[in-house]
């Protein structure tokens, strides 16, 4: 079993808590389903948000789906000018038997803009 690292973003299309933990839960699903990977698989999870991001903590949504007992942690991302707006990103660190090369890294809606060349 090795320690891999799994990347994924979504773009909120407004910042309220409901639609937030929404689609950090898709998101988190999908990173989950297309990797193939159980809650067990996750070692810690990081969130980062934009800061035009007020409304929640990503982490929240992790919670909710039962992600109860790994270690998670928000961030804010850089105010870079002209960075795409409402962002949340999650870097995984997990325990798989796929090697680097079929890990699935997931980037939902207009994220998928943000990183073409590893987005699946």
């Amino acid at each position: 079993m090795a320690v891999r690292a799994v990347r994924g973003a979504v773009q909120l299309e407004r910042d309220e808590a409901e639609h937030m933990r929404g689609q950090v839960s898709e998101l988190l699903t999908a990173l989950l389903d297309r990797n193939r990977l159980e809650v067990d698989d996750l070692i810690s999870v990081i969130f980062t948000a934009t800061p035009d991001l007020h409304s929640d903590f990503p982490a929240v949504a992790a919670r909710k789906l039962g992600i109860v007992d790994v270690p998670l942690v928000c961030a804010q991302e850089l105010d870079i000018e002209g960075a795409m707006p409402r962002v949340v990103r999650i870097l995984a660190h997990i325990e798989t038997t796929l090697p680097r090369s079929e890990i699935a890294h997931v980037y939902l809606g207009a994220a998928a803009a943000l990183r073409k060349d590893i987005a699946q």
